[in-house]
């Protein structure tokens, strides 16, 4: 089966990355801005949606939330709710769709979305593979500039 979504412990992954947003506390809005604006361009590169989950009670009731699209989905829970709760009810729900990945740095969770048939992956592994995936595309972006500039000046 085909990966049909990741599934991210918002502040699992933010308390991981800490060179991220180094100066802003980890439950900040500018950390989670800066979190969700690397986790977009991942997703453009990698091509696979992505919901994020945050829990609700880590922001600040006045804080701006983001906008979601169907490709990076952000989610927080609400009171009497955590996001490891939005998680584990995300993957048992998107199981007959196709493979589901979560990225948590959270034992238990793991062990409970993998007995769901999830794969999970480590909030440090995954930090690895945005690096690889962006640092692929970076470099593909300056093969195609460098070709064109060629073109351009030959034509």
């Amino acid at each position: 089966m085909a990966l049909v979504r990741i599934l991210i412990d918002g502040y699992s992954l933010l308390h991981a990355w800490r060179e991220l947003a180094p100066r802003n506390a980890r439950h900040s809005a500018a950390a989670r801005d800066a979190l969700l604006a690397v986790l977009t361009a991942y997703q453009d590169a990698a091509g696979v949606p992505l919901t994020v989950f945050f829990d609700g009670q880590g922001a600040p009731p006045d804080a701006p939330r983001p906008v979601s699209t169907r490709q990076v989905e952000v989610l927080y829970s609400r009171a009497g709710q955590t996001a490891d709760d939005m998680i584990e009810r995300t993957a048992c729900r998107m199981k007959p769709f196709g493979e589901v990945l979560v990225v948590t740095n959270d034992h238990a969770e793991r062990d409970t979305v993998m007995s769901f048939g999830a794969l999970i992956q480590s909030c440090d592994a995954f930090v690895c593979q945005i690096r690889a995936t962006l640092g692929e595309m970076a470099d593909d972006l300056k093969t195609h500039n460098r070709r064109e500039r060629e073109r351009y000046r030959r034509g």
